[in-house]
């Protein structure tokens, strides 16, 4: 009924149509007062709408219905004694967590200082217990790092960030948080304070801080038990279901080079100069 107004106007035009030679100055006003009726109706209608009590939207949410997009997503954990629960981590987009299977998420990560998630874990005798490892661990010209491991005691409401301290009685671990690629990380299936932390490393040159960490602590103190060189990672880590003593871990040697990157120019097809900077190559 919100057009009646409008309506009504139409219908007397298109009854008494008006010629062009009856356009006198009567026939002028009776159009205008057919204009008036109509407007007056959409007015009455105007102010109905405008009494209406507010009490009636009071339920009405907002609520987000996408696009959601946060790049590559690398980390997937669910919860086997919890089969509508499950995490994951986008490589830029933080910690997300659904507890209907996947019909709403949310988010876990907001206060965090790096959004580059690359593995998490749920320990299985505690699934309060939730380990995640920043930096999305990935071969790739472009990504994102991250600073380490953190740790949730209930489910992800909060974090403690981890692995800056030594392991007693063994080697000193690097700090994690310098890692910056962190490929995988694995929580003992009967243990959730035994954590093993495959660190990639530097995406784009050597450091120290990669290998393979251990703790048995929960995360207060991180040993290194696997390392070659500053050039070689780990990609992964895995524990046996079965038999926990027994772990397997990836080690990987790469590098993203400068020369993967970037615009060249070339004066007589076979020199290149590197159009930003002094690098140069030969065809």
């Amino acid at each position: 009924m919100q057009h009646t107004g409008l309506q009504l106007a139409a219908v007397l035009v298109s009854v008494f149509p008006i010629s062009g030679s009856a356009m006198k100055s009567c026939d002028r006003r009776w159009i205008v007062a057919v204009a008036v009726l109509g407007l007056a109706g959409i007015s009455h209608v105007s102010a109905q709408t405008a009494s209406l009590d507010p009490k009636l939207f009071s339920e009405m949410r907002w609520r987000e219905i996408g696009p959601m997009r946060a790049g590559r997503t690398r980390a997937l954990a669910g919860v086997p004694s919890q089969p509508a629960t499950f995490y994951f981590g986008a490589v830029n987009g933080g910690v997300w967590k659904t507890t209907d299977a996947g019909a709403t998420w949310q988010s876990l990560w907001d206060k965090q200082p790096t959004g580059s998630i690359g593995s998490i874990a749920v320990a299985e005798s505690d699934p309060n217990v939730v380990y995640v490892a920043s930096g999305e661990g990935l071969a790739r010209p472009d990504l994102s790092t991250g600073d380490g491991v953190y740790r949730s005691n209930d489910a992800g409401k909060s974090w403690t960030h981890l692995g800056s301290e030594g392991g007693a009685g063994g080697e000193v671990a690097d700090d994690l948080r310098k890692g910056q690629q962190i490929g995988q990380v694995a929580v003992d299936p009967k243990d959730a304070n035994r954590v093993f932390v495959a660190v990639t490393g530097h995406p784009y040159g050597p450091n120290k801080e990669r290998g393979i960490y251990r703790t048995t602590d929960g995360g207060k103190s991180f040993r290194k038990v696997l390392y070659i060189n500053e050039r070689t990672g780990g990609s992964d880590v895995q524990i046996d279901p079965q038999d926990p003593r027994i772990v397997y871990a990836g080690m990987w040697q790469r590098q993203e080079g400068p020369w993967e990157n970037g615009a060249w120019s070339g004066t007589d097809g076979a020199s290149f100069a590197r159009a930003m900077g002094a690098i140069r190559g030969r065809s």
